[in-house]
């Protein structure tokens, strides 16, 4: 019996130590770490670099994680040195789902790793010996893929039959920024860079080679102008969370930064061009926002299921902004659709083309700007809506009243802003300015001044010689605050004492005053000229203003937005944090006012709009697509230039201010307007002046064949096969409505007679599958 006994008690000993060795190895250092999802096979080696890409979808599964180039899964970032940190030892604890990275400047990186069905969710959790590190970076994620790159929102794509695969990135916080850590600002560089989608179909002459860099077009301040190259290899670039070597195989990373420090930048968004050098910029440190917590989805996937399948999913699952047109998401290619834009002054019929199109939303682009001025709280007509802006023969009418009219057709109406410029004679701008404005630099004032006195003397006159913006270095924008006022000037004396030069009082209305010694002088940041003149405001008046568009949009029945301007969100030096925060603060006010997402288009796209931003139509007639030519951008390469950036980055291609109807319009080049507009993807302002319509003998049956086309658009009735021959500029194509309400006949012509037909269908998907 003892015995007995005794090989029991060892035996529930042992059984309690194996217990415990089992616990133990799961918690220590393994190899390497092998993770899955539906679509996607990373391995993570033991120094922290990811070593294996693979599509698990395909048998054998296909590499693409370069043999010569592992990709570190996180790197930190000194500042002050420019220098990064790559890990040196990666332990893994399977049990708590986490990745403790070390680094060779000492630090330690504990970082969560998520699998996810179809993405991986890395977090940052916490880093220790942080000192000197101001940003942190995910990546670079080294691939072998060579075709497109999607630099706003960091993917790498190869879009062909044969391996039709996509490896990419998105944030899931808002200080996480698509883009590398020595981005100046936040904001990469507005350039032209050479990469060829496909070295068989556009091989780069001798005189070039990929990664290569040139500047824009034209004076710098014409925007149509800076597109100058038609050759497909000349990919116009709007971010860096894509990039690619030597050999064009592509790269993706995204950024975290401590902005809770102060820094000072030099920064220019176009820095290769003499008229927009860079300034420098003292940026507004911003408590408590820093790189602990920073987090991406990393996903690998067939491309042709990228976006509505996965991206669809992380968007949903981790909360992340997702506006709706008509119940849709804005990202979905059966939700696209075209705006009406008026033109002329005369608005009797507007309301009624627009429905007859099947078009949601009208931009009143004639009426000019909506200037953010808190003044007016929300009013853009007055308290009692008594201006009446919008003609019509029988009566002007408010934007209220007018709004009213167009929601009886389940219509929209929507306004040009200049963004976040404050202009002369607006609440925070002037005669009394806010002290809530962004400023380049700030400085003392040396002797007390009464307000007739021009002879300003400075403590330090270090960058007090640059002109004013980075953008268009307006003379006439050159100012510094002093308490309440303006103050005009014109450089800085070259030696002691030093003093501003060319000064002029009580700038833009504001009162001259009194001040004393030593008070703060504030060198203004500001926009350009060319009526889009205006102060920058600091984050705090950017988050107001960005609320202020949702009372507008409330208080007036406003739905839709042109964000002219759009990139003085980044003159703060925030970048693309900056634009993500003042979308975020506008949304969430009209989610509060319980009006829907406001849709709207802008004078940019990055990554910090990208979520919230539905159409990107800018420029316009023959610089975007020329129906005549039909080709992109007859003019200017701007056609070719946004739909090649938009396409790679999984947004709806935009053909800008386009195909006004005419005296001489035909139903043939809508047909063919549509036909493109459906097979890429895109989405257009069609412009439309009342009396210009109205000369039109075709107009009704134009007004009937694009609604033919956008009602099947809208029924996903277009599968990819017939996709791929409506963008064939070549073909001709007529669409008819079928037997019922969700069929549709579609005919290819030639030489104007039947050549095929194909029946289509209505396909209600469900778009999160």
């Amino acid at each position: 019996m003892t015995g007995i006994i005794f090989s029991k008690i060892k035996l529930r000993h042992f059984s309690g130590w194996l217990l415990l060795i089992l616990l133990i190895s799961s918690c220590s250092n393994k190899e390497e770490g092998n993770y899955s999802t539906l679509y996607f096979k990373i391995k993570i080696d033991n120094k922290g670099f990811i070593t294996s890409m693979k599509n698990r979808k395909v048998s054998p599964n296909r590499e693409f994680s370069p043999a010569d180039k592992p990709s570190p899964l996180l790197s930190l970032y000194e500042g002050e040195n420019q220098t990064y940190y790559e890990p040196i030892k990666a332990t893994f604890n399977e049990a708590a789902e986490t990745i403790k990275l070390d680094f060779s400047n000492g630090s330690v990186a504990k970082i969560s790793l998520e699998t996810k069905n179809k993405y991986f969710k890395f977090t940052l959790e916490s880093l220790s010996q942080s000192d000197g590190i101001e940003g942190i970076q995910w990546g670079p994620y080294h691939t072998n893929i060579t075709n497109l790159f999607g630099e706003i929102i960091g993917v790498a794509r190869d879009t062909s039959e044969l391996v039709n695969y996509a490896i990419g990135m998105l944030a899931l916080d808002d200080n996480t920024l698509g883009g590398t850590s020595e981005t100046i600002a936040d904001a990469a560089p507005f350039q032209y860079i050479i990469h060829s989608p496909d070295s068989s179909l556009y091989t780069l002459p001798d005189s070039l080679h990929e990664g290569q860099i040139f500047t824009l077009g034209g004076d710098g301040i014409n925007d149509v102008a800076f597109y100058a190259h038609k050759e497909p290899y000349y990919r116009i670039m709007y971010g860096n969370a894509a990039k690619f070597d030597e050999n064009g195989r592509i790269s993706i990373n995204y950024h975290a930064r401590d902005r809770s420090k102060k820094r000072e930048v030099y920064y220019s968004l176009i820095p290769n061009m003499a008229v927009n050098t860079p300034n420098h910029l003292e940026v507004q440190p911003l408590p408590e926002i820093d790189y602990i917590g920073s987090s991406i989805a990393f996903y690998g996937s067939p491309d042709s299921l990228a976006l509505m399948d996965v991206i669809q999913d992380i968007v949903l699952s981790e909360d992340l902004p997702y506006p709706t047109i008509n119940g849709k998401w804005v990202k979905d290619p059966s939700a696209f659709v075209p705006d009406a834009l008026t033109h002329g002054g005369l608005n009797d019929s507007i309301i009624s083309y627009t429905s007859q199109l099947g078009f949601k939303a009208i931009s009143l682009y004639d009426q000019g700007f909506v200037r953010p001025d808190r003044g007016n709280e929300g009013y853009i007509d007055g308290k009692d809506f008594e201006l009446k802006p919008i003609q019509l023969t029988s009566g002007n009418k408010s934007h209220k009243e007018f709004a009213k009219m167009a929601a009886e057709y389940g219509i929209t109406i929507g306004r040009t802003t200049i963004t976040t410029a404050l202009a002369p004679g607006t609440k925070d701008a002037s005669p009394i300015p806010s002290d809530s404005l962004c400023y380049q630099q700030k400085r003392l004032l040396v002797n007390a001044i009464n307000p007739e006195d021009t002879l300003i003397m400075v403590n330090d006159p270090t960058y007090m010689d640059e002109i004013a913006s980075w953008e268009g270095h307006a003379a006439n924008l050159n100012m510094i605050k002093i308490g309440k006022e303006l103050i005009y000037y014109l450089g800085v004396s070259e030696s002691k004492p030093y003093r501003l030069l060319n000064v002029k009082r009580g700038y833009w209305n504001t009162t001259p005053l009194h001040h004393a010694k030593n008070d703060t002088i504030y060198k203004l940041q500001v926009t350009l000229n060319y009526g889009y003149d205006g102060l920058i405001p600091n984050m705090e008046l950017q988050d107001k203003i960005a609320e202020y568009y949702a009372d507008v949009c409330l208080i007036n029945g406003l739905g839709y937005y042109d964000f002219d301007g759009q990139e003085f969100l980044f003159n703060n030096g925030h970048g693309y944090y900056s634009a993500k925060r003042f979308f975020k603060k506008m949304f969430a006010r009209a989610a509060a006012h319980g009006i829907p997402p406001i849709r709207f288009t802008g004078a940019t796209l990055s990554e910090g709009s990208w979520h919230y931003q539905s159409i990107w139509n800018v420029g316009g007639g023959k610089n975007l697509y020329d129906v005549e030519t039909r080709e992109w951008g007859s003019t200017t390469s701007q056609g070719k230039d946004l739909r090649d950036v938009t396409y790679a980055n999984f947004f709806p291609v935009g053909m800008g201010r386009n195909f006004a109807i005419n005296a001489n319009a035909t139903v043939e080049q809508y047909s063919h307007i549509q036909a493109i507009s459906i097979g890429l993807g895109t989405t257009y302002s069609l412009e439309l002046n009342q009396k210009e319509v109205e000369s039109c003998p075709q107009k009704y049956e134009i007004f009937n064949t694009i609604s033919t086309w956008e009602k099947a658009r809208s029924a996903n009735a277009f599968p990819p096969n017939i996709k791929k021959l409506l963008v064939d500029p070549k073909r001709n194509w007529t669409l008819e409505q079928g037997e019922n309400e969700d069929s549709w006949i579609l005919s290819e012509l030639k030489e104007g007679k039947e050549k095929v037909k194909f029946v289509l269908l209505r396909n209600d998907y469900d778009s999160a599958i």
